[in-house]
């Protein structure tokens, strides 16, 4: 597994990896374009890849502009191996190095990313957008997940 930063190359293997999830499907893939990731990997934030094989089969992306979780995706055959922590810290740590302000995202209720970013550290505070589950992280929140974790 090789864990990197995302450049624009990597855009369309990304789209890929997107609408292959399960959970969490943008049922209509024109509501992100590759002109969009373009933009958030290289003027609004950053985004990092998992490649197995030379193939793209995660990605995260972090908006610096919003404060805000863009996506984490991991192609179904690849979860459990521990490589949707690993795209969720790189992007984590980056932000916080960037930024203490305090970051958000969205995820549909009762789904495996509602699990997993709670056990990230993620606070549930609402919901947003047409019935998400709204999560934050403050910086100092992070640290401490980070030292729970790494003992």
């Amino acid at each position: 597994m090789i864990f990197r930063e995302a450049k624009t190359t990597d855009i369309s293997a990304m789209q890929i990896v997107r609408h292959t999830v399960k959970e969490n499907i943008l049922s209509d893939p024109t509501l992100v374009t590759d002109k969009d990731c373009e933009e958030f990997i290289t003027q609004r934030g950053k985004g990092w890849v998992c490649e197995v094989d030379g193939e793209v089969v995660g990605f995260s992306i972090v908006d610096l502009k919003e404060h805000n979780i863009w996506a984490l995706f991991l192609r179904p055959e690849f979860e459990g191996r521990g490589i949707g922590k690993r795209l969720h810290r790189l992007m984590m740590n980056w932000y916080f190095n960037q930024t203490q302000e305090l970051v958000w995202l969205g995820t549909a209720p009762n789904t495996r990313a509602e699990e997993f970013y709670t056990r990230q550290g993620w606070k549930k505070v609402g919901m947003v957008n047409k019935g998400e589950v709204k999560f934050e992280m403050s910086g100092a929140d992070w640290r401490k997940h980070c030292l729970n974790i790494d003992q």
